[in-house]
């Protein structure tokens, strides 16, 4: 994993460069804001970054959202309880996405604002390597075809790594979807009892909205670990 960065200055716009390393973004800020470096994100916690990038909440206002929630733990008079969890922050983050669309100030991904900040060869590998391990997979074919059409115009496709990433991400919905149809009852019914469990202190946090985005977001990761089926988006470049 890289260094820590500083987190974002609101004067400047270099935190646009960081967009597709928003997992580890995160993750190194709510590290430093927790004040230890030992922690490590639950299934909970990656699925919970996962439901609020594919829902476009801005990189800075997570990294806004995770301060003032730790700001208000550290208010308290009494802190029986570290916090141990992203989700602890969820309402702090919703609250600074929020201000920043009232002022029109959010810095989102939209309108091809951010740059990929990985070279051509790069993508090529992960989406080659991506596709030769669902080619390897029955039944994903198709998935894998589709793949190595993107990667063999992977220089035109960098002209709007968004939309890129958006094509990656519609692709694992339908990876998702078939991978879903293989699962045993029991296996599903496990996945929902972790998920149930892990999320049960931060429910009340939470819009209806909020966690049906969260529950998908952990079935499917839940799904590609089941099958070993490989990340396609641009956020899981080596």
């Amino acid at each position: 994993m890289s260094q820590p960065v500083p987190p974002p200055d609101e004067n400047q716009s270099d935190w646009r460069l960081n967009y597709f390393n928003y997992f580890t973004e995160v993750e190194e800020h709510f590290q430093r804001a927790r004040g230890t470096s030992l922690f490590l994100m639950s299934p909970l916690d990656w699925a919970l970054l996962e439901s609020w990038k594919n829902s476009g909440i801005p990189l800075e206002a997570v990294l806004r959202g995770i301060d003032a929630a730790f700001d208000k733990w550290r208010s308290r008079k009494q802190r029986t309880q570290m916090v141990n969890s992203i989700a602890y922050c969820t309402q702090a983050v919703m609250k600074e996405a929020q201000t920043m669309a009232d002022n029109s100030a959010g810095l989102t991904s939209q309108g091809g604002e951010v740059e990929a900040p990985f070279p051509i060869e790069q993508v090529k590998a992960h989406l080659d390597k991506a596709a030769a391990a669902l080619a390897a997979l029955d039944g994903y074919g198709e998935i894998a075809s589709a793949v190595v059409a993107i990667a063999e115009l992977v220089e035109e496709h960098l002209a709007d790594p968004e939309q890129l990433d958006q094509r990656l991400s519609a692709l694992e919905d339908k990876m998702a979807a078939i991978a879903r149809t293989r699962l045993s009852g029991e296996d599903l019914f496990q996945m929902r009892r972790e998920l149930e469990f892990q999320l049960k202190p931060y429910r009340s946090k939470m819009t209806a909205d909020q966690l049906s985005r969260l529950e998908k977001s952990f079935l499917d990761r839940k799904v590609y670990e089941h099958f070993s089926l490989p990340r396609l988006s641009l956020f899981y470049i080596a």
